[in-house]
């Protein structure tokens, strides 16, 4: 049987849609920093957005069900053909994929003068056709063992479905229970997929490049990391003020930052390929101490502050470090870290530690607006940079 690369060489259409990282990748990034320009405008009242949701859950709608979804979609669209066997989702499939997606975005920007019904079917629309296209393939291809992967896509369809029903209702969604929804999936999703790419990329390094202590192999203590994540997600998506929740979420946060550790992250600072994994993660077992913390003392750790090491920082980061090195590997580049990729990963980090640091009392207002425009910085960069590979042939064979 050939492989997906071998028959993608076969494709003849527009480079941009010969692999779905290609246009998923590219427009979730540019797409992140139109809406944090956007953000950041209506904050200053600079700009009113003629959305039904109020600027807040516009805000966290757009970057978790908007954004996230979309790389989410690059990812398992270039995964799921390696996985199958099968052809890759190209040309005009791929194109009705982003079209819709596309349309999502601008049905709820443009909500107030659609309708909340219409601009809600318009966006629930993307996650049900990817939803139908990787069931199809998966189970086409026979592929039982990744059947899971639909599970998540169906997920953040649910979430999604909650968030637009608590935003019809006049509540403000972005702190409800389809906000912590999506967050909780996509934190378990970085668990699970960081838990094996954050470990295997390092051991794959450090063996080419470096004698001595290698990243521990995953085993039983990464098994009970992950139940007792997941718990502790579960349980602080239904009771999010729970104290009892809060030192789950304590323990978590100690057991996540002690599997962190024995990945052997501390030998990969001098290759940020590789480091940024390690950085991007360790929000995770920082989203978890943050909350819990936040919980039991609100008064000093805003929720605010709280929810943005796992937005800002675990999600932020992650993806980025996966999207950049991934589209690097994808297209026939050479995995190196670039002045320009450097630049990426170092102003990701500046914004995700400058919006926790912002939601201190005691933190001078241009923090925000440093993070806004270290976001914007960092993700623009990725379309300047990847841009022009992402709509060009892939260079090596």
């Amino acid at each position: 049987m050939s492989t997906s690369a071998d028959q993608i060489r076969t494709y003849s259409g527009p480079a941009i849609l010969s692999y779905g990282f290609r246009p998923f990748f590219l427009f979730a990034c540019l797409w992140s920093a139109i809406a944090m320009v956007a953000w950041i405008a209506m904050l200053s009242g600079y700009l009113s957005l003629p959305t039904a949701f109020d600027p807040i859950s516009w805000h966290v709608h757009e970057l978790l069900y908007g954004y996230l979804p979309a790389v989410i979609a690059g990812f398992l669209l270039t995964a799921v053909p390696n996985w199958t066997g099968r052809l890759p989702i190209t040309g005009n499939r791929l194109l009705v994929l982003v079209l819709t997606w596309i349309i999502g975005r601008m049905a709820i920007l443009f909500s107030d003068l659609l309708g909340v019904n219409f601009a809600a079917a318009a966006d629930l629309s993307f996650l049900i056709l990817l939803s139908f296209t990787i069931g199809r393939e998966v189970i086409a291809g026979r592929n039982w063992r990744n059947l899971k992967v639909l599970i998540l896509v169906i997920l953040f369809l649910c979430g999604n479905a909650i968030f637009h029903i608590e935003a019809a209702k006049g509540a403000v969604a972005a702190n409800g229970f389809g906000a912590r929804f999506g967050i909780a999936a996509a934190i378990f999703l970085i668990i699970l997929i960081g838990g094996r790419i954050v470990p295997g990329f390092t051991r794959n390094w450090l063996a080419r490049s470096k004698q001595g202590r290698l990243p521990i192999p995953y085993n039983r203590f990464d098994m009970i990391c992950i139940v007792i994540s997941g718990t502790a997600l579960i349980l602080w998506t239904g009771m999010p003020e729970n104290s009892s929740i809060a030192m789950l979420l304590l323990v978590t946060g100690i057991l996540q930052t002690l599997r962190l550790a024995r990945w052997a992250g501390d030998r990969t600072l001098v290759e940020p390929l590789v480091f940024i994994l390690h950085l991007g993660y360790a929000f995770v077992p920082l989203g978890f101490l943050t909350v819990g913390m936040s919980i039991l003392s609100p008064a000093t750790i805003p929720m605010s502050t709280a929810y943005h090491a796992w937005t800002a920082g675990a999600i932020g980061v992650m993806t980025l470090s996966v999207m950049t090195r991934a589209s690097l590997g994808h297209l026939g580049i050479p995995l190196q870290a670039t002045i320009g990729i450097v630049f990426i990963y170092l102003a990701v980090i500046t914004a995700a530690v400058s919006r926790i640091a912002s939601g201190f009392v005691w933190a001078p207002d241009f923090l925000l607006y440093l993070s806004a425009g270290a976001w914007i910085s960092s993700y623009t960069c990725f379309g300047v940079i990847y841009g022009p590979l992402l709509f060009g042939p892939r260079l090596t064979s």
